[in-house]
């Protein structure tokens, strides 16, 4: 049985109570949510690792703990990110904000843009907030120049073997860059005898060469560089692939436009004791862009400038341009004798007897030079016609020497 006092007491502490939480506002768990709906990035070439904000709001009197996980979307964990299915955090009554990793994995695959989602599961002392589902978008970098180019679908092919003969290079352009091996840029304008003998137009430099998909395109480009108002690119085997005679096949797709002057030809590996044309020049195929259904094989000879000549012929398409589909450009070359072909089909000719006594320099090495010049002697400027960029795309370069 409670004592008076006791009882007394009791009834005060009551009171005392009853007075101190009336109108007291009761207690609502704080909300859990996302602090955005959704996060877009670039996916780039190298895993990244994000930090996702996660905003705890309202009163914490209590530690909330929160229950997360990755959701596949059209990007799969895996492949596109790494999955996380028993993710959790917690929340001390001073907390607010916090942060999820995510990490996600890069490819060199051209794909659509891809999402998945991170969705709040549970929430332990709280309650999920109106943002539950982020999601979160993978925007493709994976993309190549060459995809922007219009590169032919057809056109003639030759084969990788002849009778009697042996392949000895050959050069398909795999990958995103050149083979230092094979290739050396050679860059500027071409001075001190500037415009690179020709008067041409264009800057050289190594921005213009694209490479992707088995192709390498080298474009022609309207911008400034140096003191030119046009930019290209040539490259050379100078020193590192030189040939003495064989079968060489190129199958390439070719610019036309007015001013533009695609090139695929060879140059003695003696020109720097020898000199030009004292070295022999060999063009196995040349365009003229005014003309895009017509090319040119030449070979040029002479004991000096002065003394210069040339041998040439043309042959042209039946129908369409060398722009609109691949054709294969090859010269079969033996001592004392050059032929020119397009598409297996020869159509010119060289043999000492036609230098009319001067000396024949074509029973020496050659080395390659794939160029696309603008402007110059030869083709006359560009004009108002003339579309840029212009690209001249080679699938491939195949040498064969006799077994």
């Amino acid at each position: 049985m409670l004592s008076l006092f006791a009882l007394t007491a009791l009834l005060a502490v009551s009171c005392q109570l009853s007075d101190e939480t009336e109108g007291y506002p009761s207690y609502e768990a704080p909300l859990l949510s996302w602090t955005s709906d959704k996060i877009e990035l670039t996916e780039g070439n190298q895993v990244q690792k994000i930090q996702v904000p996660i905003a705890l709001s309202g009163t914490n009197l209590n530690n909330v703990v929160v229950r997360y996980a990755t959701r596949d979307g059209s990007a799969k964990a895996g492949s596109d990110f790494i999955a996380i299915e028993k993710g959790s955090l917690l929340f001390g009554p001073s907390n607010r904000e916090k942060t999820i990793e995510v990490t996600i994995l890069a490819d060199q695959l051209k794909e659509e843009d891809e999402y998945f989602e991170l969705i709040i599961q549970e929430v332990l002392n709280g309650k999920p907030g109106t943002i539950q589902t982020l999601r979160i978008t993978i925007r493709n970098d994976d993309f190549s120049p060459i995809d922007f180019i219009s590169v032919p679908t057809g056109g003639t092919s030759s084969p990788k073997t002849y009778t009697g003969y042996k392949l000895v290079w050959e050069e398909e352009f795999e990958g995103t860059t050149l083979d230092p091996q094979s290739w050396t840029y050679e860059l500027g304008d071409g001075c001190p005898n500037c415009g690179w003998g020709n008067n041409e137009l264009q800057f050289y430099q190594r921005e213009n060469i694209l490479m992707d998909k088995g192709f390498l395109v080298i474009q022609a480009k309207k911008e400034r560089a140096g003191s030119k108002d046009y930019t290209s690119s040539r490259i050379i085997t100078k020193g590192k692939r030189e040939f003495q005679y064989g079968r060489m096949d190129i199958r390439a797709a070719l610019p036309g436009g007015r001013g533009l002057w695609p090139a695929i030809w060879m140059l003695g590996a003696n020109i720097d004791k020898a000199a030009w044309p004292a070295c022999g020049e060999i063009d196995i195929m040349e365009l003229t862009g005014d003309k895009p259904s017509r090319i040119i094989g030449t070979a040029h000879f002479g004991a000096n400038v002065a003394q210069h000549q040339f041998r040439t012929a043309a042959t042209f398409l039946n129908a369409g341009t060398f722009s609109d589909a691949f054709h294969v450009f090859s010269i079969v070359w033996e001592k004392d004798r050059i032929r020119w072909l397009l598409d297996d089909t020869q159509y010119f000719e060289l043999t000492p007897a036609q230098l009319n006594g001067q000396a024949y320099p074509f029973n020496q090495p050659f080395f390659f030079i794939l160029n696309v010049a603008v402007g110059g002697n030869l083709p006359g400027s560009p004009n108002a016609t003339t579309v840029f960029p212009a690209s001249m795309i080679i699938d491939y370069i195949r040498v064969f020497q006799v077994n």
